[in-house]
């Protein structure tokens, strides 16, 4: 007898749920690219999971979120993040595309920014889409 598998709706799914999902999603799409990938139970400076290449030399340390995040924790430590929109995902240098985003936005004057040390955005609009779209994974070279 076959085994049914019913598909699960991410909305229905708790924050934990989540973040095991976008690991699963995302290690996927890593290892079209040679990565295999390794949970980690804590942070490590500041990553959450190590993506390995299979050339043995790139070791990637990455934070996963659920959307466009920025965070003065995470400066200095050479991390990426990644994170899913609409069925699409984000891999992104957490520092390099902060810098861009600190010329353009006013995400600095912020109290989440100034106070709380972070600044995420739930819906992205068409400036940042288009600020983005380098850092879409898709089918083709990935360059980070």
């Amino acid at each position: 007898m076959p085994v049914r598998l019913d598909l699960i709706e991410y909305d229905d799914l708790n924050a934990r749920q989540k973040e095991n999902y976008n690991f699963q999603k995302i290690s996927a799409i890593l290892a079209d690219y040679g990565f295999a990938t390794l949970r980690l139970t804590d942070d490590w400076q500041g990553a959450d999971f190590i993506a390995q290449h299979i050339d043995g030399e790139m070791f990637l340390k990455i934070q996963l979120k659920g959307r466009l995040t920025f965070n003065k924790k995470y400066k200095g430590k050479g991390l990426l993040v990644a994170f899913p929109n609409k069925g699409d995902w984000y891999l992104y240098e957490h520092d390099v595309l902060l810098k861009k985003i600190l010329s353009i936005t006013d995400i600095s004057e912020t109290v989440s920014w100034s106070k709380g040390g972070g600044y995420s955005w739930g819906k992205l609009g068409k400036k940042l889409k288009t600020l983005l779209e380098p850092y879409k994974v898709v089918r083709q070279e990935l360059t980070v």
